[in-house]
């Protein structure tokens, strides 16, 4: 039976863009390829997706990565980390610029800016990264003849979040690089501007999961009776009285895990929408401060959040990408006002 698989959802859910499979061989299990094993047990697959997995070191048989061709036995445990299959959704291509960070003829990194949603859903079927990566695969001048022509997704950034995202152009990228998120070895660091003046570095764990009193956003359940395991390490840039740049590394990536943990730990988002950051937390009541906190709001659409710091090893070059992204305009300007009003260098 699958297990741990992830939650995907049609506007800002689950970060990560895989499905981890479990199944134990039955006890009168007959001696059968592992390939054909899992095209009787894994939906909406293809064997050369399974073959493509095992080449990546994506099958493991009781904790070892085996081949296309192991032969299965009675009781092999069997685990497979395969790529979300793609939405039954027309994706329309369309010319909207692109910020790229990175590319050549496997993937590409591209910078994504506030107020886009990542892909194509309920709602949302224009406009979106997705749309806009479908036009420039098209218009590309040559191609890797592996090209599976749609954007790989393995992770995403909720709507308002800006920053690195790396998007896969053959079926190998896809299946190695989702095989790295799901191991937790990528690199991925963000620059949050969050309520409140924090003392001192800290990590946060917490289970992550729907709330039980609106499913459109998550809460901690610190029990871990519910949701799945989440840990976010935090530690300050910079501090301005009534707010704090920090910096968060992800361990896990949970649907809004910084925004979710970082108000359980009662520093909501600066201008997050969805968890209370969008009124006044801290500071004063006079109507100075008030006029300078919406002017500040005005130069955001949504929390104050940018993937900053993006690290992966590249599927077919083996060697490691590093690479860092400037703040976009407003989360800047937004600092710039905050370094004048508090007289911060």
């Amino acid at each position: 039976m699958a297990e741990d698989i992830e939650e995907i959802e049609d506007d800002s859910s689950s970060e990560e863009l895989y499905e981890h499979y479990r199944f134990v061989a039955d006890p009168g299990q007959e001696t059968l390829r592992i390939d054909k094993f899992l095209m009787d047990r894994v939906p909406n697959t293809s064997r050369n997706k399974i073959q493509i997995a095992a080449k990546n070191g994506n099958i493991l048989v009781n904790n070892e990565k085996v081949k296309q061709n192991y032969k299965i036995k009675a009781r092999d445990e069997v685990s497979i980390v395969l790529p979300f299959p793609v939405r039954e959704i027309e994706l329309i291509p369309e010319d909207i610029p692109l910020d790229i960070a990175y590319e050549d003829e496997d993937l590409i990194v591209v910078n994504k800016p506030a107020n886009m949603v990542v892909h194509p859903g309920y709602g949302n079927y224009t406009g979106t990264m997705v749309n806009a990566l479908v036009y420039h695969f098209e218009n590309l001048p040559q191609r890797n003849q592996d090209y599976f022509g749609r954007p790989g997704l393995v992770h995403r950034l909720d709507k308002h979040t800006t920053g690195l995202l790396v998007v896969a152009k053959t079926e190998h990228s896809l299946t190695h690089l989702a095989k790295q998120f799901y191991d937790r070895t990528t690199e991925r660091r963000y620059w949050a501007l969050v309520w409140g003046d924090i003392e001192e570095d800290g990590t946060i764990t917490g289970h992550l999961g729907r709330s039980l009193k609106n499913r459109k956003v998550m809460s901690v359940f610190p029990d871990g009776d519910m949701g799945k395991h989440a840990v976010t390490h935090y530690k300050v840039i910079k501090r301005y009285g009534y707010v704090t740049l920090v910096e968060c590394k992800l361990e896990t990536g949970r649907t809004h895990q910084i925004r979710v943990h970082m108000k359980y730990i009662g520093h909501p988002l600066f201008h997050d929408l969805e968890y209370g950051g969008d009124s006044i937390l801290k500071g004063t009541t006079n109507s100075k401060y008030k006029k300078f906190i919406e002017n500040c709001f005005a130069l955001l659409p949504g929390q104050a959040l940018h993937a900053k710091t993006l690290g992966f090893q590249h599927p077919e070059k083996n060697e490691q990408i590093q690479l860092t992204s400037e703040l976009p305009a407003g989360f800047a300007a937004v600092l710039e006002k905050w370094d004048k009003f508090t007289g911060a260098e």
